[in-house]
């Protein structure tokens, strides 16, 4: 039997040291790590509330969207368009045939912003370990 309770600890912990590493990045100029990493805090936490709401441990996907619809949370549309943006800085690590313009600073500042926004909306619904 799968330990739910572990398997949302590691992902919320794992979640929050990618985001410290996603800060320490963008701010010292090195914005498309900053943001392969700050997505990468994204993801786990989504993974965290899919083995909250579905007691199943996650699929092997960096889709936000896709971890996002296999939870009950309700998504602004607002939120849902952040997130299939934000996926963008995924492929940026894991695909460099689809490498875009890295962002300008601001961009990136901004980006982070965006994100530090939603990983504390979603830690707010998240149970306390």
């Amino acid at each position: 039997m799968i330990d739910m309770d572990r398997q949302i600890n590691y992902w919320r912990e794992s979640s929050g040291e990618d985001w410290e590493v996603a800060q320490e990045l963008v701010s010292n100029g090195r914005t498309r790590h900053g943001l392969f990493f700050a997505h990468l805090a994204l993801e786990k936490l989504l993974k965290a509330f899919v083995c909250l709401h579905t007691k199943t441990i996650p699929p092997k996907t960096h889709n936000l969207l896709l971890l996002a619809s296999k939870t009950d949370m309700a998504l602004s549309d607002q939120q849902k368009l952040f997130l299939a943006r934000f996926d963008q800085y995924q492929i940026e690590g894991r695909c460099p045939e689809m490498l875009p313009t890295a962002p300008t600073p601001e961009k990136a500042a901004q980006e982070i912003l965006a994100a530090q926004e939603f990983i504390l909306w979603l830690k707010q619904k998240l149970p306390k370990s």
